[in-house]
């Protein structure tokens, strides 16, 4: 009923009728009933850890507007939970409060349960939260299981609300009135419900442990589980999943399917895990950036899942993926135990902040590439709850959530320590790259503090100085980089991602070092140039080989593998040759043609088994005039590429005996020994050979002898 001031104002005998009013109209949420099982309220232990983590990010107001007082002391609880869905449970309950305390202190006060009751202060964090499931139940009574164990505190505040009921549906229906809406979800401001919105949609992502099981065996394990792979995952309720288009080995899942995942064998035994595609990104980042033997420096990390994913990746090289600002050591055992259940070995942890390490730190002389994580405002996060649980970030970033944005003043001290993170960053002279990666999407956090950082760095130091790269290849195909209007790579927010920021700086090398060959194909392999092919690590031997082998011996290789291969060296070192010279053909100094092509020819014939009819020495015996014997070897072949030659005929040359004419030789030697030769298939013979009857154009044999053969005479040994 309407009272004298045309205010809603109900009574004890209106409680059917409130209550069914109540039931038709949505409380919270903004979403319809339909198809949602009615919630029976949470767990005495949930209420009391919900109350503690609001009772440290509740929102401070002024003398003036304080409307309700709270204690200072937290609640005692039972047992800390280390249960995964416990603590979700209670993050999220603690952060629905935090987005409605302003409207649930109203209701308080307006159904004058403040300042009449006489409730301890400490119990004003419980209150707001319990209220705030209270009415997102319609207000309809808890459903209490047998075997859980009360808390006094909880039973005391629910009675109190209980007793409340009517009073506070009569205070909640004049606030919707006063501010023309539905339910209190649309009083919240339109940044905070279309986070809520896109939180309610957003996949989940898990990046395989390569080190202990490969792709292909997660895609079949899922098969026999009734999972099945689709390219997208969006609005899709069955169990499906889909391989992420920029990190290989990411996986997207429907976040209906978490409580069924978390269960199966894949995620028990660290094989599969999750975590935000931001973290995935940055490391596959730094991945494509490195060389054989190259370290990494990872700064503010946050989840040590983000350690081990940089570890797995580099688990096939000899790099060292050192994490700073690991303080407490009570944690060594735990990470050891953690480490080695996903079959991590190359992390060292350094107990020094990153600011107070320094660039001449002997541990760090091989880090090529530095990872910065800074903290941020995170305001490109779509479910902050399951953001600060992954990636145990500080639970003041649930407050910046609640409104809906940050602070000018809060802004401005975040990216005035990101800026000297990264300015130190670049201090370290043996660096050749800095991968700077956010979840905000502010740009006085991103794009204005990387320029700050170029534009003011010590450009006195013994580096090169840095630039701004591009994205690189496994995050960006070559259309959207070539698309790329400048050199960040962004991700807005949306109803399939969380919001992401990364830079990548770069410089050039120090000319006095240089960079083998086994670098340079870590590289093409690591930016998906290579794809199939296995780097492994050589041996001594091998590469004393190696460098005795000649260059052509490259042409014996698959052709595929050379083509990949010749591209990503002509690229990197910038060449103007062609690709047959440079895989196949060593530069060589300006000859005579013919000289060229018959110390080939010699060689080839060396190499070659010779058969057992054929005498020792051999000599090519094709009477062919220099100019044609030029035009044959610089003729271009259709492979591009050197052949051996295959030898067609070949002939004994006669021992010169000192008589006075050619008969004399007829006549003291038989011709069996003068004349032996070894006819090739006819395929193979060559037009610019001509055959052994007809030594001069138009000269026709004296007798089936071969004299023809044997001027002009030389001498031999």
């Amino acid at each position: 009923m309407l009272n004298s001031t045309g205010e809603l104002e109900f009574s004890n005998e209106d409680d059917p009728e409130i209550i069914s009013q109540l039931t038709s109209l949505p409380l919270s949420g903004g979403k319809s009933s339909a198809g949602v099982p009615e919630k029976t309220g949470y767990r005495d232990s949930v209420y009391v850890m919900a109350a503690n983590i609001f009772q440290g990010i509740r929102i401070e107001k002024s003398a003036q507007k304080v409307l309700i007082k709270y204690g200072n002391e937290p609640l005692r609880s039972l047992s800390e939970s280390e249960d995964q869905s416990f603590q979700r449970l209670s993050y999220e309950l603690a952060f629905s409060a935090l987005k409605y305390q302003d409207i649930l202190e109203t209701i308080l006060i307006d159904s004058c349960i403040f300042p009449s009751t006489t409730i301890p202060d400490h119990l004003s964090s419980l209150i707001i939260v319990m209220l705030y499931d209270f009415q997102d139940r319609k207000f309809q009574t808890r459903v209490l299981s047998d075997n859980e164990e009360s808390i006094s505190e909880v039973q005391e505040v629910e009675n109190l609300l209980n007793s409340f009921k009517i009073k506070l549906a009569a205070a909640l229906a004049r606030c919707r009135i006063k501010h023309d809406a539905l339910s209190i979800y649309h009083i919240l401001p339109e940044t905070v419900r279309k986070q809520e919105r896109r939180a309610s949609t957003l996949p989940l992502y898990a990046w395989i442990n390569t080190c202990k099981i490969s792709p292909e065996e997660v895609y079949n394990n899922l098969k026999r589980r009734g999972y099945n792979k689709v390219k997208s995952v969006l609005h899709i309720d069955d169990k499906v999943f889909a391989v992420d288009q920029h990190c290989y080995d990411v996986l997207i899942f429907p976040s209906h399917l978490k409580n069924d995942l978390i269960n199966i064998d894949l995620f028990k035994d660290y094989k599969l895990i999750f975590q935000d595609k931001s973290r995935s990104l940055a490391v596959h980042s730094v991945k494509a950036l490195l060389n054989m033997d190259d370290d990494i420096l990872m700064v503010n990390t946050g989840s040590w899942y983000t350690v081990a994913h940089m570890s797995i990746l580099t688990n096939n090289n000899t790099s060292k993926v050192f994490v700073c600002g690991v303080q407490s050591q009570a944690k060594d055992s735990d990470l050891k135990t953690l480490f080695t259940k996903m079959g991590c070995k190359n992390i060292e942890i350094l107990r020094e902040t990153f600011i107070n390490i320094e660039s001449k730190d002997h541990r760090l002389q091989k880090v090529k590439v530095i990872l910065l994580l800074p903290r941020c405002s995170g305001l490109g996060v779509s479910n902050p709850v399951e953001f600060i649980l992954n990636e145990h970030e500080d639970t003041e970033f649930l407050k910046d959530h609640s409104q809906g944005g940050i602070s000018v003043d809060k802004l401005h001290v975040l990216a005035q320590q990101q800026y000297e993170q990264l300015t130190h960053a670049m201090k370290f002279t043996k660096a050749q790259a800095v991968v700077y990666c956010t979840c905000s999407v502010c740009p006085e956090e991103n794009e204005a503090v990387v320029k700050k950082a170029l534009e003011f760095q010590d450009l006195g130091n013994k580096g090169q100085p840095y630039r701004l790269s591009p994205p690189v290849l496994p995050l960006c195909s070559l259309k959207e980089i070539q698309l790329c209007t400048d050199t960040f790579f962004r991700m807005e927010p949306s109803e399939i991602t969380n919001g992401c920021f990364l830079s990548i700086l770069t410089r050039e090398r120090d000319p006095s070092e240089t960079v083998s060959v086994k670098d340079v194909l870590a590289r093409a392999a690591a930016k998906g140039l290579l794809d199939g092919i296995e780097l492994g690590k050589s041996s001594k031997r091998e590469k004393k080989k190696k460098s005795k082998t000649s260059l052509t011996t490259g042409a014996t290789t698959d052709n595929g593998t050379q083509m990949k291969i010749a591209e990503f060296l002509n690229r990197e070192t910038k060449a103007s040759a062609n690709l047959s010279e440079t895989v196949t053909k060593p530069p060589l100094p300006q000859k005579n043609t013919a000289q060229v092509g018959a110390s080939s020819q010699t060689r080839k014939l060396k190499k070659l088994a010779p058969h057992p009819a054929v005498p020792t020495f051999m000599k090519n015996t094709c009477p062919s005039r220099p100019h044609e014997r030029q035009t044959h070897f610089i003729r271009p072949r259709p492979e591009d590429r050197m052949v051996a030659l295959k030898p067609v005929e070949i002939v004994l040359p006669p021992v010169f005996m000192p008589f006075s004419s050619p008969q004399g030789i007829r006549s003291r030697m038989p011709t069996q020994h003068l004349y032996c030769r070894w006819v090739a298939p006819k395929a193979l013979v060559p037009t610019c050979l001509p055959t052994p009857s007809l030594s001069r154009k138009g000269e026709k044999p004296k007798d089936d002898t071969p004299s023809s053969l044997l001027r002009p005479r030389r001498r031999w040994l």
